[in-house]
């Protein structure tokens, strides 16, 4: 879910608005995944990538302001969206609420004992095994971006992501054979457990085959 910015939102209405938010918030407590996607919820937070108070959001998806301030209060005490600003009308006070990123994925965290873990897959050669790796990684390095953004520091990462098309079977081996023969030297190279200000990193390399577009049918 990615969100854009809402068309209508005048300069005043931003006083006060931090526009630091996250590009991707992992949800890994089980409790704010169900909020997140609860139908009205997620289409609530796609209508927050910009300030908007209850009353405006209403008019937009079209439900009474009373509903949208329950499914507002269920997201801020969830910690999916913030306050951005508060504005005095007379004797009230209208709040103005942001999401506190552009997107969301839910870790497989948020699923406890029965989450997937690639400690568990027999078969290292296996679709399941290489699922399992992705879904650590997000679990992983979700939470290291939490703790990065908590003291202020940056997270060094590196992601590398390319298409290769193999003429044949015997190709794919080859280069099989070939990518991990370079990484196991990359890695002897460079890896050393006794510096003083090292620090371990994890690399995971996986390829699949693209999903085939499906051919639009034909009228008959």
């Amino acid at each position: 879910m990615l969100n854009g910015p809402t068309p209508g939102l005048d300069k005043k209405s931003c006083q006060g608005y931090n526009p630091l938010m996250l590009d991707i918030q992992v949800i890994d407590d089980p409790a704010a995944a169900t909020v997140a996607l609860e139908p009205m919820r997620s289409r609530l937070l796609s209508e927050l990538a910009a300030p908007a108070s209850a009353a405006t959001l209403a008019t937009r998806v079209g439900l009474a302001r009373q509903k949208v301030n329950y499914h507002l209060h269920a997201l801020e005490e969830h910690g999916l969206v913030r306050l951005a600003e508060e504005r005095k009308w007379g004797g009230l006070t209208e709040r103005l609420l942001v999401a506190t990123a552009a997107s969301y994925v839910v870790s497989p965290g948020a699923l406890g004992p029965v989450a997937v873990d690639p400690n568990r897959e027999v078969d290292r050669l296996s679709a399941s095994y290489l699922i399992a790796l992705g879904a650590r990684v997000v679990r992983e390095v979700g939470d290291l971006v939490r703790r990065a953004k908590a003291t202020g520091k940056r997270l060094a990462t590196l992601s590398v992501d390319t298409e290769v098309r193999f003429r044949s079977p015997a190709d794919r081996a080859a280069f099989t054979h070939e990518l991990t023969d370079a990484i196991a030297r990359l890695v002897s190279k460079y890896h050393d457990t006794s510096a003083p200000g090292g620090r371990a990193h994890r690399l995971v390399i996986v390829a699949h085959p693209l999903p085939q577009k499906s051919e639009p049918k034909e009228l008959v």
